[in-house]
């Protein structure tokens, strides 16, 4: 790493820095430290004083030092003096001028600097263009504080390029003029730096243009048949920039592919691209399918605005080596991060994020509940004086937190007093310049509500502090118990599998009978168990089943099915009265030919962006129509094929059809539902119900959902927890099940994903989220929502990468499943009978008799505590 600026460590003085519009010098040591304060490094660092603007500091001219397609780390150690008695800002700033004499600024670092100790400040840049001039400064405290800097690096890692890029484009960068390109309903052409208000290349020489667009596909494209292969992993890198419009918008990579008869469009990268600076496109894309054409393009902006584009490089994605298990060191569980937690020792260690005023005050016994009722302390903190949401009261945790772990959050608060409505109230983390939701309620004055929530570091912090923040201004905030530990997950996995024992697995009693059965006292009995019945799942879509080995592991490893698109509404009829089956017809004989069961994934979706457009249009009877055509076509068509449906899913997120027919549109298409195909199971189906961080899906506003549809006659025959979390506690997930489990119907977890980009980390997250549904009576099956790597909804949730290798996470899903199959060897008793206790599904038993050994195979159901199953022998 070489450090491209000059007199860094302010060895010579303020040599080549200069101070912007306020006095600066250097403390150093024989001269005195300014303050009594000693440098973080060296012996020497800058003081900026007499500062009347906050954006007065120190500046240093980096423009004959930084060059294109170079990515830059800024490091630096500051601090600040003056009449401040909180952290205040300080930011690293570029400033840009260009030919025009116009001027532009670009934020590259921010930290909260304090007058106790140095803090690291660090940031990175890299430029897609390079104005006349280009100048490093410091900026940000109040005016009247003074800035103190030290040890100030701007760095790069060299990288060795290749002299010529491998690329499957041909003539990728427009050195041959436009040979290989063409115009997508559009004209293109190649230019220098001649146009465009002389636009520079980025690479190379010249660029191109796609103009005279009049959809927003029309762009420039490139064929490439014969030179992609399905199953393989590419990527794609394109610079791109627009002219004709001065908002930024949308430009996109996509490919178009001919597969069986039928054409797909893939989309492989976007980015918000302006007429100001060169925006790089960045992707991947896999193909199952054989294709008989495949054609490479740019499109998105509207009608109108010409495309530029310079160079586009595709080749085979290069396979990253897998990071290695985090270490994970000398952390004491369950212990409080936080200092003097219940208040005993007043404010110490508690510190006003803000303006807003914090004192100590006491509770009265009516006001809490049994739950607190019983803590040693029953005093609190209240938020006073509060002017801005995010004021209240405020701990730094910085040096006590360890990456890669897991830490619960828990509080109880109350937001002002009663009669003025609820408030949301956040437990939050300012992670240097990053704002992490610990936890979030709603409250009121009229009682406490507890908070609870959690999160995960994976990189190292210069500073984290934890707060308590969320009403309006003006409200109060009181604070109490607010704890922050990490979370032991081996003590809850060892809870969990007893738990798991008394829930999953029953008593079973083997009776022998038949000629030989008499003859079997002490003779051996070797028990394997084939198949657990307990439904695990994942989503699929059509095309995926063309990737022979996708196809393989998911018959293997799955007993259940969600069609990820192919049954929703704006898939089956994306153009009115234009249905399209198709996908999910071909879908569900697959599964039906591999003995799969299948759940259908949704009649309706109640969030508005998820409505197609001819949907939208529609009002009154005109949409009561439609909803009744789709539930007739769709129902009438898959009568009894489909074991569960989710009706309209996300009524918790979204309120389109409620708000356009009224509040009972919501029973009536459950009740036609049930009409139509009364086998199917109708569910609600909802997201983030489970892990505490929203608002809108408490698992009390769930209960309250189906309350209400009951009420109304809808038939609802189970809950969908979707579970797409991060950072999973196992206490929080129970607790929200429990609450759900009142209302005595089957919970399913219907499309789980963790993301870690660690796949060690995202196996140990998984491990926690199917540990403990797996163990809760009231789940009833576990779709994953995906499995394979480029076909998932989050990125780095997937068990097997894109290769067919599979990961850790995906080894920690197939080692439970091996653990959830019981296998047990014995012998015969005296009654002639081989007791033993196993989970549900399919077993054989192997028995030594005195004509040789016998194989029986028998089911264990899940009806009655014990089960007598007689075997002939």
């Amino acid at each position: 790493m070489e450090n491209i600026l000059s007199n860094s460590d302010f060895s010579e003085g303020l040599h080549l820095w200069q101070p912007n519009s306020c006095h600066a010098f250097v403390a150093a040591e024989g001269s005195g430290y300014h303050y009594g304060v000693r440098p973080h490094s060296g012996s020497s660092y800058a003081v900026l004083t007499h500062r009347t603007q906050s954006w007065q500091g120190l500046e240093q001219d980096i423009t004959e030092k930084v060059t294109l397609g170079t990515e830059y780390f800024i490091a630096a150690y500051v601090r600040v003096h003056g009449e401040v008695h909180e952290p205040v800002g300080v930011q690293a700033t570029l400033k840009f001028e260009d030919e025009s004499s116009s001027t532009n600024y670009l934020s590259i670092a921010r930290i909260l600097a304090s007058q106790e100790r140095w803090e690291k400040m660090e940031g990175s840049f890299n430029l897609t263009t390079l104005p006349r001039r280009i100048v490093f400064y410091f900026e940000g405290p109040p005016p009247g504080v003074d800035l103190l800097i030290d040890s100030v690096t701007i760095s790069y890692k060299e990288v060795k390029v290749p002299s010529k890029v491998e690329t499957i484009i041909k003539n990728p960068h427009f050195e041959d003029g436009l040979k290989n390109w063409s115009g997508r309903g559009c004209n293109i052409c190649r230019h220098e730096f001649t146009a465009y208000g002389n636009v520079r290349p980025l690479n190379g020489s010249y660029f191109a243009s796609a103009t005279g667009r009049v959809h927003n596909w029309n762009g420039i494209q490139q064929e490439i048949t014969g030179r992609v292969q399905r199953k393989v992993l590419y990527e794609i890198s394109s610079a791109v920039r627009i002219f004709g419009s001065a908002s930024d918008t949308e430009v996109r990579a996509t490919l178009w592919v001919q597969e069986h008869g039928r054409e797909r469009y893939v989309g492989l990268a976007k980015n918000q691209a302006s007429d100001k600076q060169w925006t790089h496109l960045k992707g991947k894309f896999l193909l199952h399918a054989p294709f008989s054409k495949a054609v490479i393009f740019i499109e998105g902006p509207p009608a109108g605005i010409d495309i530029l584009v310079d160079g586009l490089v595709l080749s085979p994605a290069r396979k990253l080596q897998a990071a290695p298990c985090p270490k994970i060191e000398n952390v004491i569980y369950g212990a409080n991060l936080l200092h003097n937690s219940a208040f005993t020792r007043g404010l110490a260690g508690w510190s006003p994020m803000g303006s807003c005023r914090l004192s100590i005050q006491t509770e009265a016994p009516h006001m809490l509940s049994s739950i607190l009722r019983g803590r040693a302390s029953q005093q609190h903190i209240l938020a006073t004086n509060r002017t801005d949401v995010w004021m209240g009261p405020s701990q730094v945790i910085t040096d006590k937190l360890r990456l890669h772990v897991t830490y619960r959050v828990s509080a109880w608060v109350r937001a002002g007093s009663g009669g003025h409505g609820r408030h949301h109230v956040n437990v939050c983390l300012a992670v240097d310049n990053q704002w992490v939701n610990g936890g979030q309620v709603e409250a009121d004055g009229d009682q406490w509500y507890e908070i609870k929530g959690a999160f995960k570091l994976e990189k190292q912090p210069s500073k984290v502090t934890a707060y308590v923040q969320g009403p309006p201004p003006g409200v109060d905030l009181r604070v109490m118990d607010l704890q922050i530990y990490p979370v032991d997950r081996k003590a809850r996995f060892e809870y969990l599998k007893e738990k798991t024992d008394k829930v999953r697995q029953r008593d079973i009693v083997l009776k022998f009978q038949g000629s030989n059965a008499v003859n079997l006292l002490g003779s051996s009995v070797r028990i394997q168990q084939t198949e657990n019945s307990f439904p695990f799942g994942s989503c699929i879509a059509r095309h995926n089943i063309e990737n022979e080995d996708l196809a393989e592991f998911f018959v293997k490893n799955f007993n259940w099915a969600v069609f990820e698109n192919e049954l929703k509404w704006y898939h089956t009829e994306a153009e009115q009265g234009r249905l399209n089956y198709k996908d999910s017809d071909e879908l569900l004989e697959f599964c039906e030919k591999h003995k799969i069961q299948v759940r259908g994934h949704c009649l309706f979706w109640e969030v508005e962006d998820s409505v197609q457009p001819w949907v939208r249009s529609l009002q009154g009877h005109h949409l009561m129509a439609a909803i009744q055509n789709r539930l007739q076509s769709l129902l009438s068509r898959y009568k009894g094929r489909f074991r569960h449906h989710d009706v309209n899913n996300e009524m918790l997120h979204g309120s389109f059809y409620e708000d356009r027919l009224g509040r009972d549109i919501r029973a009536y298409m459950f009740r036609e539902a049930h009409k139509l195909d009364p086998s199917a199971v109708l569910f609600v189906n909802d997201y983030n119900v489970e892990d505490g961080c929203d608002t809108k899906s408490t698992p009390e506003k769930f209960v309250e959902q189906v309350v209400d549809l009951q009420e109304r006659g809808a038939p609802v025959g189970g809950i969908g927890v979707q579970g797409h979390i991060s950072n999973p506690v196992g206490e929080i997930i129970c607790d929200s099940l429990d609450k759900l489990a009142i209302l005595g119907l089957p919970i399913w977890i219907t499309e789980l994903d963790v993301a870690a980009e660690n796949e060690h980390l995202r196996a140990d997250d998984l491990e926690v989220f199917l540990r403990e549904a797996f163990a809760h009576p009231a789940v009833g099956g576990i779709i994953l929502w995906g499995f394979w790597e480029m076909f998932m909804f989050r990125e780095h949730a997937h068990l097997v990468d894109a290769d067919g290798t599979i990961n850790e996470a995906g080894r920690r899903y197939l080692a439970l499943k091996q653990e959830w199959l019981t296998r047990v060897n014995g012998n015969v008793n005296h009654q002639g009978e081989f007791k033993f206790r196993g989970y549900h599904g399919s077993y054989t038993v192997e028995v030594d008799t005195p004509s040789g050994k016998v194989a029986r195979s028998f089911v264990v159901d899940k009806d009655s505590r014990v089960q007598v199953i007689t075997l002939n022998i």
